[in-house]
């Protein structure tokens, strides 16, 4: 490898111990097939509500606000579609050629960003001593997912958020967000804005990237603020394993108690049902 090959790695694995975030530029994602994505994204958003909620648009993947939120502070001023990548090509009824072309599209993000996902997760895992394979061979079609967001106009903002404060139950998380702004994430304990670069993309580290590394990198608390002037759209692709994968520590003595995606979800699921909030990996810790 060349000197500047592995200034870059060291770079990324310093960023995801200290911030847990960094920026990609040069990432092999063309601007054209973004910029289509997002003429896409928006088109498919401005369908009226109705029908974003009954016609089971993208394999009923519609999402919106936070039907579980108890309190202000637990809801999100969003709507999504979030699709794993193995039901992006699959027919439903709204077969229209707008449908098609929608599907054509994101099946090139999807590609692309799985493909930056992996070799991003390879460097991180390399830099620990561990073959670039060893548990992204797990991630699938059926269980990686691509989100396209829209944050709608908001007359309550800034009392209301975008997205909740919250980590992500994953490994690595992609997102490309459009010029507007408002996504934040927590550094020593304060709330840090993630300045729009057109030309970059935005690469988080996930809870079971920080239980697989012992802490070693770091799955961070973020938000997205609701904008009272610009909507605001972006596209998130999430690298996950299968739900059967155990996620263990690649090193002693581990600071969390073995399991698999499966439980971890399933625990986020039932934590979110009874308080409005996600607990995440501190319930796996090993005390």
């Amino acid at each position: 490898m060349t000197e500047d090959v592995l200034d870059c790695m060291a770079t990324i694995a310093k960023a995801s111990s200290e911030w847990g975030f960094f920026q990609v530029l040069n990432h092999g994602i063309s601007h054209e097939l973004l910029r289509e994505m997002k003429e896409e994204q928006k088109q498919l958003f401005e369908m009226p509500f109705e029908k974003k909620v009954t016609s089971r648009l993208l394999n009923n993947s519609y999402r919106w606000g936070t039907p579980s939120a108890t309190s202000r502070d637990q809801f999100s001023w969003s709507e999504a579609f979030h699709v794993p990548l193995s039901e992006i090509s699959l027919e439903d009824h709204s077969t229209a050629s707008s449908s098609r072309s929608l599907r054509e599209v994101m099946e090139k993000v999807a590609g692309a960003m799985s493909k930056l996902a992996r070799t991003l997760a390879g460097v991180l895992a390399e830099n620990l001593g561990h073959p670039k394979d060893c548990f992204t061979k797990s991630c699938n079609k059926s269980t990686c997912f691509l989100r396209l967001n829209r944050y709608p106009l908001c007359p309550f903002s800034p009392e209301i958020f975008g997205l909740q404060p919250h980590t992500d139950s994953d490994f690595l998380t992609i997102l490309h967000q459009d010029e507007v702004g408002g996504l934040q994430l927590m550094k020593d304990n304060k709330w840090v804005s993630v300045k729009p670069n057109p030309d970059a993309l935005i690469v988080n580290i996930g809870d079971l990237f920080q239980a697989w590394s012992n802490d070693i990198y770091k799955s961070v608390e973020h938000k997205v603020m609701a904008n009272g002037k610009k909507e605001r759209y972006s596209i998130a692709f999430f690298l996950c394993p299968s739900y059967d994968s155990a996620i263990g520590s690649c090193k002693e003595p581990a600071l969390y108690k073995n399991f698999t995606f499966g439980e971890f979800r399933k625990q986020v699921q039932e934590d979110v049902l009874k308080t409005g909030r996600k607990v995440g990996l501190p319930r796996f810790l090993l005390r």
